[in-house]
């Protein structure tokens, strides 16, 4: 038996933050960063907060890849005033260190009486659609720990398009490849279902009808609404069907270099496609049919399935190009010895990660290892 689980009430569209208006309760802990602070939305939060008589508590200090420390932190302040209401305004880093600090402090508590409080998210990237997902990644040391349960799936999300205008074109590129990079994931994992497929279908269109113009355009508002939406359901696509190999190599180099995660996920994608369709043999595989059915759906040639599988894989590639996305690792920073040095935990973290065993395609270190050398010199993937 099968189960697709849709939770997160979605307020979506232009002044859906006023949906803060009418949210129950009291008391509200509000987790954020410096960045909304500075830029004023988190005020915005608190002033709709108020009008409606809720006092907030505000913890602001998260940064990007938030670690242990910063949850602990969390913690404490969240169990100071217990609130009725815990709302996350911020990008992916911000939601999920909201995520873990409710999940922990509950495992902590869970015999106190308490009841759990409505969480609310509210991205401010359109990238790793943590507002619909029971997903959160936090940082250890030089590794990155997925977490998944059902209890941090949050109970409303609010995407407002007027809060991701102003996001800069790296970050929009960035983001908007992990976007991409979860549907393709979902779309073929393991667990993929008719429910996720038909959600990763019409988010390849979107990111390849509209990210482009987010990237170049960045006040589009209807182009920013489009790609905020498919953020949202590119994360309740993969939060049911999972993900594979893309994202555990993307953890891995996270932890160990600091790349951007989707930027990280940018990197490797096609080589993961390029592997998962089995390019270099029959391109014969389940993944190759379902990549050659996307292609299909852009309308790119895809006279067989090999065909499909090079016209999806020539399509991502322009679209990093024309987003000035760096071609490689070796482009992205990262110093040829070290790279070599960690080559072996790189993979050793990938393989253990939770995301490996739903990809499509079974894998071992040693197949690992050889993606990470694509990445990190190989440049675009060679096409058969």
């Amino acid at each position: 038996m099968n189960e697709f689980l849709i939770k997160p009430k979605i307020h979506f569209g232009e002044d859906a933050l006023l949906a803060l208006s009418s949210l129950p309760g009291r008391s509200a802990f509000l987790v954020t960063d410096q960045a909304m602070v500075k830029f004023g939305l988190a005020e915005r939060v608190t002033s709709l907060l108020k009008q409606q008589q809720i006092r907030c508590r505000q913890y602001d200090e998260v940064a990007s890849d938030p670690d242990i420390s910063a949850i602990v932190s969390g913690m404490k302040l969240m169990d100071d005033d217990y609130p009725d209401l815990v709302i996350a305004l911020g990008g992916g880093s911000v939601i999920d260190a909201a995520k873990a600090v409710m999940y922990a402090l509950w495992h902590c508590r869970k015999d106190s009486g308490r009841s759990k409080p409505c969480f609310v998210a509210i991205p401010t990237t359109s990238g790793t659609g943590s507002e619909v997902t029971s997903f959160s990644v936090i940082k250890s040391r030089s590794q990155k720990l997925v977490l998944v349960d059902e209890f941090m799936l949050p109970d409303i999300a609010i995407l407002d398009p007027q809060l991701v205008k102003s996001v800069p074109a790296s970050i929009t590129a960035d983001t908007g490849m992990d976007v991409l990079c979860h549907v393709l994931e979902a779309y073929v994992s393991r667990k993929a279902s008719d429910f996720s497929d038909a959600m990763a279908e019409k988010v390849v269109q979107i990111v390849f009808g509209h990210l482009l113009t987010c990237y170049q355009q960045g006040s589009n508002l209807p182009a920013r609404e489009k790609m905020h939406n498919a953020s949202c359901m590119a994360g309740m696509a993969f939060t049911n069907a999972s993900l594979g190999i893309t994202h555990s190599l993307a953890h891995a180099l996270g932890g160990m270099f600091g790349i951007p995660h989707g930027r990280a996920n940018a990197l490797l994608m096609t080589s993961v496609v390029a592997f998962n369709a089995d390019v270099d043999g029959n391109c014969d595989t389940p993944a190759a049919h379902k990549y050659a059915a996307l292609a299909r759906l852009l309308g790119l040639p895809s006279t067989s399935v090999r065909d499909g599988v090079n016209s999806l894989l020539v399509a991502i590639e322009t679209l990093k190009q024309e987003m000035q996305l760096p071609t490689n690792l070796q482009a992205a920073g990262v110093e040829e010895h070290r790279f070599q040095v960690c080559l072996g935990e790189l993979a050793t973290q990938a393989l253990h990660d939770s995301c490996t065993p739903t990809n499509p395609r079974d894998v071992n270190a040693a197949d690992l290892e050889k993606l990470l050398r694509l990445a990190y010199s190989g440049g675009p993937v060679q096409l058969q």
